[in-house]
């Protein structure tokens, strides 16, 4: 069935809307950062005086080195659990819909309700809040995400070569070393470029179990502190740096993720 080039412009133009209403925001975002004037409705040229500015910044320096610290170690553990989540859901073959649930509620469970229930667990063993809690709190929900993609790739995976190596004699830490993973490394990894991209843009689960002062914030905590008083290129470069980063990893997370479900 063949349809009408009325159709087609129809469809091109309500395309070509929806991609300008989510990305001419963005665009804007991105070229007011490049503005010489601090008026962000008046176009005064062309200036990378706001990158420089942040670069100057001890406030942002210090959140941007939090992010990182925060963003790699809950990337590391939680890409470590989740592949042994993933591994030990698969190996077991039946598996239940409770099961399911529980795996994948961080992933569905409301940012501000998890938010609240870690804070609360928190209190009830009386920690004293700092980047090692928003450290856990980012584990809990990386840590389905990075399940959820591993997951994807053992679904196609021919568990009898593990049976194999293990009948001539490898122990199962050789088996997995020299043969699960090797075969399960992209989606490992393309977990983990999701799983640290996720925490840099977290906010809501870092500011509830955050603690007081500069220590542990964050920069999406940065900003929002700082967009309180308006907004200033210097925001809007802050800002675009962060989406800069985490497009890039999320743009490698999809392409390895991409090859690992076409195997």
């Amino acid at each position: 069935m063949t349809s009408s080039p009325a159709r087609i412009f129809g469809l091109r133009t309500i395309l070509v809307l929806v991609f300008a209403f989510l990305y001419i925001p963005i665009a804007v975002l991105v070229a007011l950062s490049f503005n010489q004037g601090g008026l962000p409705t008046v176009w005064s040229g062309l200036s990378l005086k706001w990158y420089a500015s942040l670069a100057g910044n001890a406030a942002i320096l210090s959140a941007a080195l939090n992010t990182l610290i925060v963003a790699l170690v809950s990337t590391a553990i939680a890409t470590l659990l989740g592949t042994l989540l993933a591994i030990g859901v698969e190996m077991r073959r039946q598996y239940g819909s409770g099961l399911e649930a529980l795996i994948f509620a961080p992933m569905i469970i409301p940012d501000i309700v998890l938010a609240v229930a870690l804070l609360s667990f928190f209190s009830m063993l009386d920690f004293t809040l700092g980047l090692h809690t928003i450290i856990l709190a980012h584990v809990v929900f990386n840590l389905a995400f990075v399940c959820s993609v591993v997951r994807a790739r053992l679904k196609s995976f021919d568990w009898s070569i593990v049976e194999a190596s293990a009948d001539l004699g490898a122990s199962a830490v050789t088996t997995f070393r020299r043969v699960t993973l090797p075969v399960i490394l992209p989606a490992v990894v393309a977990g983990a470029l999701l799983a640290f991209t996720l925490s840099v843009d977290e906010f809501i689960i870092a500011f509830f179990t955050a603690g007081a002062g500069r220590a542990s914030t964050t920069l999406p905590m940065q900003i929002y502190s700082m967009i309180r008083f308006g907004i200033t290129p210097e925001i809007n470069a802050l800002a675009t740096i962060v989406m800069a980063v985490s497009i890039t990893a999320l743009t490698l997370s999809q392409r390895l993720n991409r090859g690992v479900i076409g195997q």
